[in-house]
């Protein structure tokens, strides 16, 4: 039996394509890299890896091991949270001499919860171009499998460390209608479960999602007051980052509406309960058949 060991990939137009596009110099690229698995990588930030003058990192070990797995070697600049606005004038310098220099964090997309925000502001400021390479994204791969049914989403990534911080937090998101994603780290997520379930309803729904796309990944999906007892229930869970997904706040039933029922009350002593509604839903914007509902249930029929 023949075994077929030529990468099929290496056939394919888009692989000639990639390196013949246009990448200008003087640029900074924002590239995003795997949150995990090292295959979920694009081809254009493979490419631009390799012809990048330097490359501003987070990690250089992390970054080193992962450009090794793509065959690559290039020069590395520690770019972290403590060193961003002295890396970002070297960068500067570097840029205006024409070269290409990639920006990437240790995972997942810079400047996101992320080291990366304060260069591309400087860069940006210095009147240099900064080019975003879209990729993998812990927050948004969460959502994809999370089946919350939202039209929008709020991004606050870490809650704050201190308990009444966190608490002031988490009650001003509590009246949020769109889905809430938080990132947390393993040693925390406990306390930040607890602290997330005593501040909202304990029926909304809760997403976890663990280890995205390495061999160990689990998304559970429960509501708030079982979410202490489903992470307890395996010592594993307390390890892993976590993206954390929780249901926006209940939307007030239209029917409930004070100023409604006020137009409704006026309404109904001088038109019947469907001229009523219908009057209402224009003045108040609110659905015909809920007010219809409400008004017949304010004239007791």
């Amino acid at each position: 039996m023949t075994q077929h060991t030529d990468n099929p990939l290496a056939a394919l137009p888009i692989m000639r394509e990639v390196p013949q596009q246009i990448y200008p110099e003087s640029a900074l690229y924002v590239v995003a890299t795997p949150i995990g698995n090292a295959g979920d990588i694009t081809l254009r930030a493979i490419n631009v890896l390799s012809i990048a003058d330097a490359i501003a990192c987070e990690d250089t070990r992390n970054t080193a091991h992962l450009l090794t797995r793509y065959g690559l070697s290039k020069e590395l600049i520690a770019a972290h949270e403590h060193n961003e606005r002295e890396v970002a004038t070297r960068l500067i310098a570097r840029l205006r001499a024409g070269q290409r220099i990639a920006l990437v964090s240790d995972a997942g997309t810079p400047a996101v919860s992320d080291p990366g925000a304060r260069i591309v502001d400087a860069v940006r400021e210095a009147g240099l171009r900064v080019l975003p390479l879209p990729g993998a994204s812990a927050a948004v791969s969460a959502l994809s499998a999370s089946g919350l049914v939202n039209d929008h989403f709020y991004f606050a990534g870490f809650l704050p460390s201190r308990t009444k911080q966190r608490e002031s937090a988490l009650a001003a998101l509590r009246g949020m209608a769109a889905t809430l994603v938080f990132y947390e780290a393993p040693h925390r997520i406990t306390e930040t479960v607890d602290a997330i379930a005593a501040a909202f309803e304990p029926t909304r729904q809760i997403v976890f999602a663990r280890e995205l796309t390495k061999l160990f990944e689990e998304i559970h999906r429960c509501t708030l007051q079982d979410a202490a007892a489903w992470l307890a229930a395996d010592a594993h869970r307390q390890k892993g980052e976590y993206v954390i997904l929780v249901s926006g706040a209940p939307v007030a039933n239209d029917v409930d509406d004070a100023e409604a029922e006020r137009i409704l009350a006026i309404l109904l002593e001088e038109c019947s309960v469907k001229q009523a509604a219908a009057l209402a839903a224009r003045i108040t914007g609110l659905k015909k058949n809920a007010l219809y509902e409400r008004a017949l249930q304010m004239k007791g029929q």
